[in-house]
């Protein structure tokens, strides 16, 4: 076995098993190694239930005190028992594990670690983890890793696994020189990714992550070097020139374009009348009109002759997206041909829209990554548009563009990132940044708040939706999380919510892991106005368009990134009336303290690019061993505020050792395809 092997060699995984780590998108065995955890925990001294004084992981020597009993909740199992020692009892809530009730029984005695809280005048314990007292006393002291889990993995299954294969470590291939290791202090990448998985201690932890972050933002750095050295000399047939239909649209739309949109607008027209294939970054905040920009772009090709082509990260958008340009289109006289192709579509569906884009029958196609897969073809593709291009990667964008004969190029992001780091991570592109708002929008009211506001501000939601407006409440997680206490998630918080509120506010709640289908009924109905509250994860942050939604109370603040708190944000304020945007901090102490400072900075400016400037400022070396920061997610380890000095040390070492070290040079690019054969994302 290698590190190229399938995981079902891998000891103790079977075909049904198999299942769960590729919806993880653990296929290979180096899939496996490079699957890094998120968190770490380590087992806390053993306390009696009298010594509990507060919130948090606990470890108890107890023994069972009543049977098992099993409920089932919203789709739910809860396995609630009690558990004593000689000082007292406390109740054990176990979920979605219905098959240990049986296992569970009266006089048992185990070492418990799980998450307490007080509830209803006693202490409570959820998803423990059992342990004898052999078991404890070996584990005791020792890091845990704690993996993200999806696609029905287990945290056992993984560990077992990863335990399995972690000998394979040695197989990993040196690429850095010996001169750079030293220069920039680094362990060796078969070290790093051995200890990323079995620390001895935090210093493990640290250096493992640090030679695992550089060498992201290396091959990342290395690819866009490469990239740029190639579609700086690409030519291009697509040239376009007067166009009716985009002054027609420019003519007709109900409000004038701000100044940074006329100077985008002029960049990309003035690019694709040229020789050169486009490649622009199109640079905005949210709300700012980046679509309306493109969407004109596209007029341009269309009446040279071309076919346009707009890819978006979600169905959701792309449906939006699709529903835009339809209205503009019989708005506005414009007579094109635009058609949707996305996953969700029928496959009869499907089959039509593909047809008529390979036939040059559809001027404009929108839909998700379905756009790059084989089977889409066109007949004439002229402008290739991604949205939130960061969510897609280079490699997306690439075969992207090998659809056409040399397409230009447009990609759209909202994601405010600090001009100076910019200018290295979308060192490939063009950069048209549009830096001002249009002129009727009113700018949201901010506030930073404790978790004790809450009953004032579910009052305050309330009066606004009797005013007719509707509102987003956003939480960290999905499902409750043994592991994190006091983080709010969305089922739990529909839940209660339905409780708190009258009975004719309608509440529905949206997450990643729903269905596709599912997510895009309870996201129309919003839209629609069927929906007074929605709570959901973050899964709303990207471009979707209700103007009528006035209100963002976003729980747990202080564990999101600035500029995805910023994303967020701008999910309202996208009509012409007043809108609120409020962060719930909870938490104590001087993180906490760190944190609520940090999120001052959101009440005071609405400016994107103000805040990430503030952010990179701000953030310190930020906590490695707890919850990441949500944010640009184009690395697993690295993070472009902490380590932004990383990225531009990377980006002039980089450039050095590429163009002066031919053997380098080639090792690097036989290395960038073997991690695109894989199916890596650039």
């Amino acid at each position: 076995m290698d590190l190229s092997s399938g995981i079902i060699n891998v000891k103790g995984i079977g075909e049904k098993s198999a299942a769960a780590f590729y919806k993880a998108g653990i296929y290979t065995v180096s899939d496996l190694l490079e699957y890094f955890p998120g968190s770490y925990t380590n087992l806390s001294p053993v306390k009696k239930i009298i010594e509990i004084k507060s919130d948090g992981r606990v470890t108890v020597n107890v023994r069972v005190q009543t049977k098992a009993a099993l409920f089932r909740v919203g789709g739910k199992s809860i396995l609630r028992f009690r558990v004593c020692d000689d000082s007292g009892s406390l109740q054990v809530s176990i979920f979605n594990m219905p098959y240990l009730k049986n296992s569970i029984l009266p006089g048992r005695s185990s070492v418990l670690n799980g998450i307490c809280t007080f509830k209803k005048g006693e202490w409570q314990m959820s998803q423990p983890r059992f342990l004898t007292e052999e078991e404890y006393k070996e584990e005791a002291g020792r890091l845990k890793a704690v993996y993200p889990l999806h696609g029905g993995l287990t945290a056992s299954k993984l560990s077992k696994a990863i335990s399995e294969v972690i000998g394979l470590c040695e197989r990993y291939e040196e690429f850095l020189p010996e001169d750079v290791l030293i220069a920039e202090g680094l362990i060796g990448r078969a070290e790093a990714i051995r200890k990323i998985h079995q620390p001895k201690d935090r210093e493990d932890i640290e250096r493992a992550r640090k030679r695992l972050a550089f060498d992201e933002i290396f091959m990342f750095l290395a690819r866009i070097q490469l990239l740029k050295s190639k579609t700086e000399k690409e030519k291009t047939e697509v040239h376009t020139g007067e166009s009716i239909r985009y002054e027609k649209l420019l003519n007709g739309l109900p409000y004038e374009l701000t100044g940074a949109q006329k100077r985008a607008l002029d960049d990309i027209c003035r690019d694709m009348s040229g020789e050169n294939c486009m490649n622009r970054l199109l640079q905005g905040d949210v709300g700012c009109g980046k679509t309306a920009v493109a969407f004109l772009a596209a007029m341009k090709i269309i009446d040279a002759g071309y076919q346009a082509a707009v890819m978006a990260p979600t169905e959701v958008l792309a449906r939006q997206h699709y529903n835009d340009i339809c209205e503009m289109n019989e708005k506005y006289g414009l007579d094109i041909r635009p058609v949707l192709i996305s996953g969700a579509l029928k496959a009869a569906q499907k089959r039509e829209a593909c047809r008529m884009a390979a036939e040059g029958k559809a001027d404009i196609i929108i839909g998700t990554h379905a756009l790059i897969q084989e089977k889409a073809e066109y007949k004439k593709l002229g402008l290739v548009v991604t949205d939130e291009q960061h969510r897609f990667g280079v490699r997306q964008r690439l075969t992207f563009g090998e659809k056409g004969q040399h397409p230009h190029v447009l990609v759209m992001s909202a994601t405010p990132i600090p001009r100076t780091l910019g200018l290295i991570l979308y060192g490939d592109l063009d950069v048209s940044i549009i830096d001002e708002l249009p002129a009727k929008r009113l700018p949201i009211k901010n506030t930073v708040l404790g978790t004790d506001w809450r009953p004032k501000l579910y009052s305050f939601i309330q009066k606004r939706i009797s005013e007719g407006r509707q509102a987003y409440i956003i939480c960290p997680m999905v499902e409750e999380n043994d592991e994190l206490c006091g983080v709010e998630d969305v089922e739990s918080y529909g839940e209660m919510l339905r409780e708190k509120m009258p009975s004719n506010i309608r509440i529905d709640i949206l997450h990643g892991r729903m269905k596709d289908e599912d997510k895009r009924r309870v996201m129309e109905g919003f839209a629609k106005g069927q929906t007074d509250i929605l709570v959901s994860t973050t899964v709303v942050e990207v471009g979707v368009n209700v103007p009528n939604a006035t209100v963002m109370m976003i729980e747990n603040a202080e564990r999101f990134g600035l500029s995805q708190l910023h994303q967020l944000r701008g999910r309202v304020g996208r009509g012409s009336e007043q809108s609120y945007c409020i962060f719930v901090a909870g938490g104590e102490g001087e993180k906490s303290k760190k944190a609520q400072k940090r999120l001052e900075i959101m009440s005071k400016t609405n400016d994107g690019f103000k805040i990430a400037e503030e952010d990179l400022k701000q953030r310190g070396p930020g906590d490695l061993f707890g919850l990441r920061q949500s944010g640009m997610p184009l690395f697993k380890m690295a993070d472009i505020y902490e380590d932004s000095e990383l990225i531009k040390r990377c980006s002039n070492l980089i450039e050095r050792l590429l163009n002066k070290d031919e053997a380098f040079r080639e090792r690097i690019i036989k290395l960038v395809g073997e991690i695109n054969a894989a199916g890596v994302t650039m």
